[in-house]
């Protein structure tokens, strides 16, 4: 009877090296979108009243979560039965990302914001409109990333049991939540430390000058963030259809494949930003 039991917890330690083995291999795999995703994801985060960026975090998380509760147990089904559709899939969320990333240089470019005044209730209101609309582009962005990550973490345990490819890719999907956005939220607090530094050590001394210098530092790197940010994203796309793609993949075999990548997701981000810019127009002439 325990020499039974004890076997039993032989295969048991047995099975968690072989996931912590698959788990870190694809954890190395997967290094670049992640840092991509908390570059995005950084820079979504921000923006925000200090006392809304915990909770606008917090929103963005339990969607991170979710996005991967839906996205593990359909990529395994996939994968499973239909594996055809997850290159499908991915080539869609590629051309979603694209559109983000060029959306975003095409309305620094050409869109100037113009200053108003509003009433106070209008700022409240906006603001309250503006929050939702940020999280609800984060956790979106969040699941387009999720894919990625997740198919790659399955990638890496394909020839493993179906119990290790399950406890493999759920093992990446909660480290990739719980450390990119662990990160960001220690980024998004940097000014309220550096403030308490400050008022402690009496505005003398090293702990003052660490603390003046995290609070000078928030905005240059929420500004770093967003144009890593934005790079990332067409950085991103272009190595799904590079990679999902077969044509793409042997395109200009001579150029670095980093520049084939950014050149292929700013086209594909600009004919998706062309063709919602007349679809637009299309629909507000339909409407009058």
């Amino acid at each position: 009877m325990a020499s039974g039991f004890f076997a039993i917890l032989d295969d048991i330690a047995a099975l968690m090296d072989d996931v912590a083995l698959a788990a870190k291999v694809a954890t190395k795999k997967t290094a670049g979108i992640l840092g991509d995703d908390l570059a995005v994801n950084a820079e979504k985060a921000t923006g925000f009243l200090s006392s809304r960026e915990i909770p606008v975090l917090w929103a963005i998380t339990k969607g991170s979560l979710l996005n991967k509760l839906i996205i593990v147990p359909i990529a395994l089904l996939l994968n499973a039965f239909f594996p055809v559709a997850i290159k499908f899939i991915l080539v869609i969320g590629g051309f979603y990302l694209a559109y983000e990333g060029v959306e975003k240089i095409v309305e620094y470019l050409f869109h100037k914001k113009k200053e108003v005044h509003p009433a106070a209730t209008d700022v409240i209101e906006d603001a309250a409109v503006a929050e939702k609309a940020k999280v609800k582009s984060a956790v979106l962005t969040d699941f387009i990333l999720s894919v990625e990550i997740v198919i790659i973490a399955l990638g890496t345990a394909l020839e493993s049991s179906t119990t290790i490819q399950i406890l493999t890719v759920s093992v990446v999907a909660l480290l990739a939540t719980i450390g990119v956005y662990g990160i960001v939220a220690l980024i998004v607090r940097m000014d309220d430390l550096g403030f308490r530094l400050i008022k402690s050590s009496g505005e003398k001394g090293i702990l003052n000058a660490l603390g003046v210098f995290l609070v000078k530092a928030l905005p240059i790197i929420i500004k770093v963030l967003a144009f890593v940010g934005t790079i990332a994203l067409i950085l991103v796309s272009g190595g799904i259809f590079v990679h999902n793609i077969p044509f793409l993949h042997h395109l200009f075999p001579s150029i670095p494949s980093i520049i084939t990548e950014f050149g292929i997701g700013l086209i594909a981000g600009l004919i998706v930003v062309v063709f919602v810019y007349f679809g637009k127009k299309l629909y507000s002439l339909f409407r009058k």
